[in-house]
């Protein structure tokens, strides 16, 4: 079978194509439409989920402060959450990338990729029994792109001209081609809402697999099965059951003792442990994830690109890798991109530890005195290890950094994005262009390191409107060297998402999107109990 075939045999069960159009693919592929059928029967009965259970997943990253507005979610369990009850208009395949049908069954661009046009699927229902239009779809759209909103797509979005429901399509204007618009609408913010929750933006009524039932944020949440689900071959439980786990020993006891089914973040120093037990599978997805320490390039000391350097000199990365992640990952080199996403750049060089050249940096900058680096546990797996060992090894440049372990609720809303000198972590986007638009042009709502260059601000945009791909994938080498030389990311290490499961739970779609299957583990699996 070739790969082609066999990534539309993949998007088939996933939902992104019907039977019909599996077929025709496959025998315009060469396949005759005997062997397509039969292909067709094994991989449904390889795959064919039971219906039923009530599903439970013990996960991080959940807070008091969550809210249930979607263009607000920031955290592991809200993006999970947001999966259940929304969908989006595009979805990506899990092991490519590409953009596949979601909300909008197909889509066009004009030659210079500047006007698209989205073609809607009829008859979806929302959770409260209304039917979808395209002006929901247009009202989202115009909420999260709206220059007062707080969305975190907001940075996505500020090269739309115009969102109109045209002929029963939807169309989007830009003011420059945009070759991966379709995956920016991917974006876990961007669900659908009636009226694009504009009369109440908190109000989790969607298209999704699951209506939300109860919501205790920090504590647990509750879905019960939509009935009324235009996409038949997902949520195939009952019930579903959030618990916020924050703790890794609670979310460990956990799922050894079967009172969940699955857990997410799992520390690389446990996984011995999990697989000694005999009902537990250990979950293992690279992706584009990455684990990092933020400097704010406008805040002193970290205005000085020499102090910046210092401690990105100053880290240890293949000690992390090793003894934080349990080398369940790949060497970050400070910019936010790896060979998981396309057109990565190459032939920059690996930054390494280098004491020397970190305290070369270092007496350039002119600074004495400790810095201050702001941690806790639910910032990534390991995060108040990783911050002790960058303690440690900026030591030995003569930079001292005193760590500060913060508490863990209320960390992404009091400092993250706040605090000038901080752990964090950052899940995949679908796209390059995504990335950057997210946390490092000057005016994104998620500028996590203040970094602000307009000549780094036109070089993003010059790459998202460039159709020639040899000179996009140059701009994108220009682009992460910035970053890189001059930025305030500390990125160390990338790593793999690691989760687990009871060996009852079944379906898990290894996604390189993002954790927790890219936020559709709910969706997808299945309990055979």
């Amino acid at each position: 079978m070739t790969d082609d075939i066999r990534e539309l045999g993949a998007r088939m069960l996933l939902g992104g194509m019907n039977r019909r159009e599996f077929l025709g693919r496959a025998m315009v592929a060469g396949m005759t439409l005997a062997t397509a059928n039969s292909l067709l029967a094994s991989s449904a009965n390889a795959q064919q989920p039971k219906k039923g259970g009530h599903l439970k997943l013990g996960l991080k990253g959940g807070a008091s402060t969550d809210s249930l507005d979607p263009a607000a979610y920031s955290t592991s369990v809200m993006f999970i959450t947001g999966r259940c009850w929304g969908d989006t208009l595009v979805e990506t395949h899990p092991t490519t990338g590409a953009p596949m049908p979601g909300l909008a069954e197909s889509w066009e661009a004009s030659p210079d990729a500047a006007v698209w046009t989205f073609k809607l699927r009829k008859d979806v229902k929302f959770h409260d029994g209304r039917i979808m239009k395209v002006e929901d779809a247009v009202a989202t759209l115009k909420r999260h792109s709206d220059e007062t909103s707080k969305s975190g797509a907001l940075g996505l979005l500020r090269s739309i001209k115009s969102i109109e429901s045209k002929g029963g399509d939807l169309v989007i204007t830009l003011s420059e081609g945009n070759a991966d618009l379709p995956l920016t609408l991917s974006d876990y913010h961007l669900l659908v809402q009636p009226n694009g929750g504009l009369d109440n933006p908190s109000a989790p009524i969607g298209t999704g697999p699951y209506k939300l039932t109860n919501f205790q944020p920090g504590v647990r949440i509750t879905f019960e099965k939509n009935r009324d689900d235009w996409h038949s071959d997902r949520g195939h439980a009952d019930t579903v059951e959030i618990i916020v786990m924050n703790d890794a020993t609670a979310r460990v006891a956990a799922l050894s003792s079967g009172q969940v089914h699955y857990i997410n973040s799992v520390d690389a120093k446990t996984v011995g442990l999990l697989k000694r037990a005999r009902n537990v599978e250990i979950l293992n997805s690279p992706g584009k994830g990455f684990y990092s320490f933020l400097m704010h390039c406008d805040t002193a000391p970290f205005d000085n690109n020499d102090l910046r350097l210092a401690l990105k000199y100053a880290i240890d990365r293949e000690a992390m890798l090793k003894q934080v992640i349990g080398g369940y990952g790949r060497i970050g080199n400070d910019y936010p991109i790896n060979t998981s996403y396309a057109l990565a750049p190459e032939g920059i060089e690996q930054r390494m530890y280098d004491p020397d050249k970190a305290a070369f940096h270092y007496k350039k900058s002119g600074h004495t005195g400790a810095l201050v680096l702001r941690t806790a546990d639910t910032a990534f797996s390991g995060a108040v290890d990783a911050a002790v060992l960058f303690q440690q090894s900026a030591k030995k440049a003569g930079i001292q950094i005193d760590v500060k372990r913060e508490p863990d609720d209320g960390y992404w809303s009091n400092v993250w994005n706040v605090q000038p000198f901080c752990a964090s972590y950052w899940g995949g986007r679908a796209t390059q262009d995504l990335r950057y638009a997210t946390s490092y042009v000057s005016n994104a709502e998620w500028n996590d390191t203040r970094f602000k260059r307009p000549d780094f601000d036109k070089l993003v945009l010059q790459a998202r409107s460039e159709l020639d791909e040899a000179k996009r994938k140059e701009l994108y080498r220009q682009i992460a060297v910035i970053v890189r030389d001059e930025g305030g990311l500390i990125l160390p290490v990338f790593n793999d998402y690691l989760a687990a499961s009871t060996k009852s739970l079944k379906g898990f779609v290894h996604d390189i999107g993002n954790d927790s299957s890219n936020g559709y583990v709910a969706s997808r699996v299945w309990i055979d109990a």
